[in-house]
């Protein structure tokens, strides 16, 4: 299977890193912070890997545009006070490992800033394995194709040979859109039945699922 591709682009909170009930805390907390209705575990799960003001109308429809930075910096408080407690899925590090070593470049393509992204990477050491990223305050953010089509050329990869690995259907959708291949993984933010509705290459319980899929012979 890894033979048909030349890059492998992840996505972070929900597919790499363990992220998803912070993120999802966050955002309620952010939320009754400023006496705003409470989004419920689906909805906050589903806006995960948005676009921040896509996110926002969705998951705090009632939030006034002049308290976006409010909301925002609360946001920010709630989620940093749990960073330092996140890990990586298992099998994480394994798997980048292996792909390295097999000669296929990695990316990342996330929600993320670029600061928050930076953070991340330095607390789990894994910033030189990757070739490049993408965050949604560089680019269009999720599910427009701009961040895939944008790695792969500065890559210089066809997007044909491009796969998108993500917990989302914002992930699956934005390589849908970039004519990239993809996977989806269910241990995150969205449920398999959703998932499943974008017609992914396959899909996975978990990375060693995944990577038996890829290198079947490791």
């Amino acid at each position: 299977m890894l033979d048909r591709f030349d890059l492998v682009v992840f996505d972070w909170d929900g597919t790499l890193s363990d992220s998803t009930a912070a993120i999802v805390s966050a955002i309620q907390d952010a939320a009754a912070d400023l006496d705003l209705p409470v989004p419920d575990h689906a909805t906050a799960s589903h806006v995960i890997g948005l676009g921040l003001h896509d996110a926002l109308a969705r998951a705090v429809p009632t939030l006034p545009a002049e308290r976006i930075a409010e909301y925002s910096a609360r946001y920010r408080v709630h989620y940093l006070a749990r960073e330092a407690e996140l890990v990586l899925f298992p099998g994480a590090r394994e798997l980048i490992a292996e792909l390295r070593q097999s000669g296929v470049m990695l990316a990342i393509a996330t929600g993320k800033s670029q600061h928050g992204l930076q953070r991340a990477l330095a607390a789990t050491g894994l910033g030189a394995e990757f070739a490049a990223t993408r965050c949604a305050d560089q680019t269009h953010p999720k599910p427009h194709p701009a961040m895939l089509l944008e790695l792969a050329e500065e890559l210089m990869v066809a997007p044909q040979r491009t796969l998108m690995v993500g917990d989302t259907t914002h992930d699956l959708q934005m390589a849908e859109a970039a004519q990239a291949a993809a996977v989806g993984l269910t241990q995150g933010a969205h449920p398999y039945e959703q998932l499943a509705a974008c017609r992914p290459l396959a899909l996975f319980d978990s990375l060693a699922q995944l990577h038996q899929w890829l290198m079947p012979n490791r």
